[in-house]
C-alpha cells in the first residue's frame, strides 16, 4: 500500500465489531443493518480511535475498557445515521452524539461532511474536526491516513492504516454504496473507485462498513478480481449502471 507507513505488528490495535452481535446485542435494527465498528488504535499506549461508533456508544467503551483501552478520538466515514447515530427510518440511532455525552473526544470528518454531520447528529461545529484528503490522525505510534472519497455522500471518506483500508460505504466486498441519497454523486464515486483508490496495492486487506458478503473482509486483489463495479470499462457505462443507484 502506497504512502502509509506500516505500523509495528506489537503496537497496532485492531478490531471489527458487527453491530447485533459484538455490540447492540438483541437491536433489531442494528441486526438488520449489519454495520460494523471499528476500533484502531495503539497497544502500548492504550489509546484508540472508534470509526462510525453508532447503535452502542456504552457498549463499545466496554469493549476497549475490556482490552484495556480507551478512547482518545472518532473517525467518521460519513454522515449517514447508521454511521454517526441520527433518524434512521422512524428510529433513533444512538451515536456521535451520545458518546461525546460519555468521553470528550474529538470527531475527525472530510470538511465537505461537517455540515452534514451536523443536521444529522445536532453536534456543534466545535465538536468536529474537519480535514482534507491525505490529513493523518495519529493514536499513539499508529498513523492514519484519511482518504476522502466523494460519491456516497459529498464528504465520504476511507481510513488507511498499515496494510488495511477501511472503507465505509465507498466499496463493499460485492457492489458499493449507492448515489441516491442526498449529496449522492455517481461520477463522483465512479473517480473515487478507479482513481483515488487505484493507489493502494492488491495485497491491502478492505474492510467494508456493512456486513453484505459472507466475508468480512478480503484483499483487494481479490475484491477487483469479483467485485461487480471493476468490470465497469467507462465513466458512461457506470451511470447507465449505477447511475440510478
Amino acid at each position: 500500500m502506497a504512502g502509509v507507513a506500516d505500523a509495528p505488528d506489537d503496537r497496532l490495535y485492531f478490531r471489527q465489531l458487527l453491530a447485533g452481535r459484538d455490540l447492540a446485542v438483541g437491536d433489531p435494527l442494528a441486526t438488520q443493518m449489519v454495520n460494523f465498528v471499528y476500533l484502531i488504535g495503539d497497544r502500548v499506549s492504550g489509546e484508540a480511535l472508534a470509526v462510525d461508533p453508532a447503535y452502542d456508544p456504552e457498549g463499545l467503551l466496554a469493549v476497549l475498557a475490556a482490552d484495556g483501552m480507551r478512547l482518545v478520538g472518532v473517525l467518521a466515514t460519513h454522515y449517514h445515521p447508521d454511521h454517526v447515530g441520527g433518524d434512521l427510518m422512524g428510529h433513533h440511532v444512538a451515536g456521535v452524539a451520545e458518546l461525546l455525552g460519555l468521553v470528550d473526544v474529538p470527531v475527525h470528518l472530510q470538511a465537505e461532511e461537517v455540515p452534514w454531520v451536523q443536521r444529522v447528529t445536532g453536534l456543534g461545529a466545535s465538536e468536529l474536526v474537519g480535514h482534507r484528503s491525505g490529513d493523518r490522525v495519529r493514536v499513539g505510534d499508529v498513523e492514519v491516513e484519511l482518504v476522502h472519497t466523494p460519491g456516497h455522500t459529498p464528504g465520504s471518506q476511507c481510513f488507511a492504516v498499515s496494510d488495511r483500508l477501511v472503507a465505509g460505504d465507498t466499496l463493499f466486498l460485492d457492489g458499493c454504496g449507492r448515489t441516491d441519497l442526498p449529496g449522492g454523486d455517481p461520477e463522483a464515486l465512479y473517480e473515487s473507485l478507479t482513481t483515488r483508490l487505484a493507489r493502494f496495492d492488491d495485497g491491502t486487506v478492505l474492510y467494508p462498513g456493512h456486513r453484505y458478503s459472507p466475508a468480512s473482509a478480503a484483499t483487494l486483489g481479490s475484491v477487483r478480481e469479483h467485485n461487480v463495479v471493476f468490470r465497469v470499462k467507462d465513466p458512461a457505462q457506470w451511470l447507465a449502471m449505477f447511475g440510478g443507484r
